[in-house]
């Protein structure tokens, strides 16, 4: 029989295992794999960073359901690659990094670049391991997309060395391997579904907290069916976003302080007490509260706060038991209730004193402000990322979603420099649909050079950056002696990344005045190509205050 080349195997395996997309940056060894890719139907996005190319297999992970690739060259490449591996692995998003390495018969010796990097991938994934044979690239390829969708999703990382990529084997000795199905959906045990609903109807403070597992178990619709039926009131972590609509009447977002302190059962539906949540633990929430939660990876039960109810399994097949239980039970949670009236005053009151930051035209335009602009322009259907702290977290209360698996931040792990990445994995996924992007002016500096990349393969996503000259507010000049005078946040107030994107071919626009702000995000939406507004904040602009500085 005919032989097959180590790299054309890589890629007709990633194919028949449903890897839809590559990313990397070619080199030694892995410049055939890429070619590879593309000979096979696979598309190969080549990007200008190991990092950015890592982040976008992982945001095609969460966007599809199954993992995207990424390929990097030998060492210091597999190392910036590391940065996507353990951002996937820590936002549960299912993606393989696959990582250029020596000659085997030169291990050890010294040989350029050479690194141990499947020890370095270990800790910072679900599996890492270094294919051995070529004849056996199918069986690796299916149990790194395996290992990285079933369970928890996450990443997983294969080493390929250069003789195993030039080389090859006799198609007949290559081993057949079926295509990896999709993960199981689980139940939880019944018993298990009755108490909850139990617990739930013994609270007197009830809240629902929705976090990204719900998105990823693709349980929208089962989740949205639960709390009409059952009205209770409910808060989504940042990853949540989109699985109930923000404007919902349900929402309790804008009361999530007292939301959380106050209530006395809460159901947390595929979401981690991590430091997100504030781990569950006091003062941000009553010492006395009961919890229910909802996972799929036994491991994460009870941390940091026992659950009373443990309902273990596949966030969609779960909701299905909940719905199909509570057809038998004539209960919902009334309205008028001093709690809900408490959530509800809470929001309005949260609501009035950011109004005058809404309202406020000076220039250099405040975050409220901006966002307002923002929120009025942004397409219904957008598919949104966001990065920068508090860009992103002020624009992740002021950007309303009602589509799940439509928004993409720094997730868990708190990852600064994801912003392009995740955008080009969005546009490949969603050509269909606007991507659009805000960014902070520092969070855009992490991997601003992939505007080329947008240029290059003519992806039209829609940058707008919020910029005020540093890592939070910077200095309004240079001072003299910078590297004694200057406040170690500071960057170039107003530093012009309009124009960086306008050199590449696409559309820029600054705006300093407020009243121009619409007018420069219809022009670049109407663009016929990627484009940034690089729009002037106030150095004074903040969110709104907080009671206590462990709110924060």
């Amino acid at each position: 029989m005919a032989e097959i080349k180590g790299a054309d195997l890589l890629a007709k395996s990633l194919k028949e295992q449903g890897v839809e997309y590559m990313f990397g940056v070619v080199g030694f060894p892995v410049g055939p794999i890429a070619e590879a890719a593309q000979q096979a139907g696979l598309p190969y996005i080549g990007m200008r960073n190991e990092q950015a190319a890592s982040y976008a297999a992982g945001a095609v992970g969460f966007l599809t359901g199954r993992p995207g690739s990424c390929i990097t060259v030998t060492g210091p490449g597999v190392i910036h690659g590391l940065a996507g591996l353990a951002n996937a692995q820590q936002n549960c998003w299912p993606m393989i990094l696959i990582g250029g390495a020596s000659e085997t018969y030169r291990n050890g010796m010294g040989s350029f670049q050479e690194e141990r990097q499947v020890l370095c991938a270990t800790p910072v994934s679900k599996w890492a391991h270094a294919i051995e044979h070529i004849n056996r690239i199918p069986f690796y390829v299916e149990m790194a997309v395996r290992q990285s969708i079933y369970g928890r999703p996450g990443s997983t990382y294969l080493d390929f060395a250069d003789d195993l990529i030039t080389g090859s084997c006799d198609e007949k000795d290559v081993v057949e391997v079926e295509r990896c199905p999709d993960p199981p959906r689980t139940q939880a045990l019944p018993q298990d579904i009755e108490k909850a609903l139990d617990v739930l109807q013994s609270a007197q403070r009830p809240m629902v907290i929705i976090g990204q597992g719900m998105a990823s178990s693709r349980a929208e619709e089962e989740v949205r069916a639960f709390l009409e039926k059952t009205q209770l009131p409910f808060l989504r972590t940042p990853k949540g976003k989109g699985v109930m609509p923000d404007d919902h009447p349900l929402s309790a977002g804008a009361a999530r302080s007292l939301a959380l302190l106050e209530a006395d059962v809460v159901f947390l539906m595929g979401a981690r007490l991590n430091w997100i949540l504030h781990f569950g633990l006091p003062p941000r929430y009553n010492k006395n509260v009961r919890f229910i939660q909802l996972d799929i990876n036994p491991e994460s039960m009870h941390q940091n706060k026992q659950a009373e109810v443990p309902l273990l399994g596949d966030g969609k097949a779960i909701m299905q038991q909940l719905n199909a239980a509570l057809a038998g039970r004539q209960w919902f949670y009334p309205k008028g209730t001093p709690w809900r009236d408490a959530l509800m005053k809470k929001a309005a009151d949260n609501s009035e004193m950011i109004r005058p930051q809404v309202e406020d035209n000076s220039s250099p335009g405040g975050y409220y402000r901006l966002f307002k602009d923002i929120r009025d322009w942004m397409p219904k259907n957008a598919i949104l990322c966001s990065e920068g702290a508090t860009t992103m977290d002020i624009g992740g209360t002021q950007l309303p979603l009602d589509n799940p698996r439509a928004y993409m931040n720094a997730g868990s792990y708190g990852t600064m420099g994801v912003g392009l990445g995740i955008v080009i994995a969005a546009c490949c996924v969603h050509p269909d649909r606007p991507v659009v992007h805000v960014s902070g002016d520092s969070a855009i500096g992490f991997s601003g050079m992939e505007m080329e990349t947008l240029c290059r393969y003519g992806m039209p996503a829609k940058i707008v950056i919020l910029n005020n000259g540093g890592i939070g507010p910077g200095m309004p000049e240079i001072p003299s002696n910078p590297m004694l005078e200057m406040r170690p946040n500071t960057l170039i107030y107003g530093a012009r990344y309009d124009q960086m994107m306008q050199a590449f071919g696409g559309f820029g626009a600054y705006v300093e005045d407020v009243k121009d702000v619409r007018d420069a995000l219809d022009q670049l939406m109407k663009f016929d190509g990627p484009g940034v507004v690089n729009i002037k904040l106030s150095q004074g602009s903040s969110r709104k205050p907080q009671q206590f500085r462990w709110h924060s």
